[in-house]
């Protein structure tokens, strides 16, 4: 699949595409309360910075309006579609850059679409009642993560007898539940879902073996940025964990990763730029 429709546009899937992060929350793990702040949605910021990252090179922003970091806590929904229409509804009507829901409500999912969104990404993988049917009745692509237990307990004691049996098993049931329910197989992208009830080990393997995954024949997105498996390997704190972000980067792209979901993406296009021209190389 050289495409990947997302609403009224289509992604260039025939190299890697970076998406950039916008969370409109106060307690996101890296950049919560940078753009929403005392209950406060900071709409300018928001614009600026999203400009900033599609001048850079994004391609898609992901928008989300509840953190799923180690232990969060659940967001009303009236919450979070305050957080994010406004969102969504701005970017659209400013920028040429195709926005994606981080959501797992079936109702954001509707009125997003509505709005401009072309693309659900949904760390519960439509498990919510009434999620599938919500993305059936929009032409949105929709990514499915992998995520064992919930962000409240995900991270308390994840065990596998081989992670990259379990959750390739998992996502290859997940597209048969959407196929089944009247979502096309050309709207779905995959997700191992690094850090989402995984330990260090376990993230390693899965992007060590990511080409593990192309037995799905879908598409798939690398979440891995400032994530604690780099400051478990590295010793650094959120705020120093660039090179080791950037380095994951280039193993996703370099076994062809078809979107990696970025916070620094002009440092990010660098990278995937250098891994297209060797790959290209490697083809000649």
């Amino acid at each position: 699949m050289c495409k990947l429709k997302c609403g009224d546009r289509f992604l260039d899937l025939s190299q890697t595409q970076v998406m950039g992060i916008l969370n409109v929350t106060p307690d996101s793990f890296s950049d919560g309360g940078k753009l929403y702040t005392g209950s406060k949605l900071l709409l300018d910021e928001i614009l600026v910075r999203a400009e900033a990252m599609v001048r850079e090179g994004a391609s898609i922003l992901d928008v989300g309006g509840e953190s799923t970091r180690p232990g969060a806590k659940p967001v009303g929904l009236q919450e979070e579609l305050d957080r994010v229409l406004p969102v969504v509804e701005k970017i659209a009507s400013e920028l040429d850059v195709i926005i994606s829901v981080d959501s797992s409500a079936p109702k954001l999912m509707r009125e997003s679409a509505k709005l401009g969104a072309g693309m659900i990404n949904d760390v519960r993988a439509l498990g919510r009642e009434g999620a599938i049917d919500a993305v059936r009745e929009t032409d949105l692509a929709v990514c499915l993560m992998h995520m064992q237990g919930n962000p409240a307990n995900m991270q308390e004691r994840p065990e596998y007898s081989d992670v990259l049996d379990e959750v390739c098993d998992f996502l290859s049931h997940r597209v048969d539940d959407c196929l089944q329910n009247g979502i096309l197989k050309e709207r779905i992208v995959l997700d191992p879902g690094f850090g989402f009830g995984k330990t260090v080990e376990h993230n390693l393997r899965l992007l060590n073996r990511i080409d593990y995954f192309r037995s799905l024949e879908l598409p798939l997105l690398v979440g891995t940025s400032r994530k604690s498996m780099i400051g478990a390997v590295l010793g650094r704190e959120i705020d120093q964990r660039l090179a080791g972000s950037l380095a994951t980067i280039a193993i996703a792209a370099m076994k062809r990763a078809e979107i990696v979901r970025v916070h620094d993406v002009a440092e990010t296009m660098d990278v995937v730029k250098m891994v297209q021209a060797v790959n290209a190389e490697a083809l000649v």
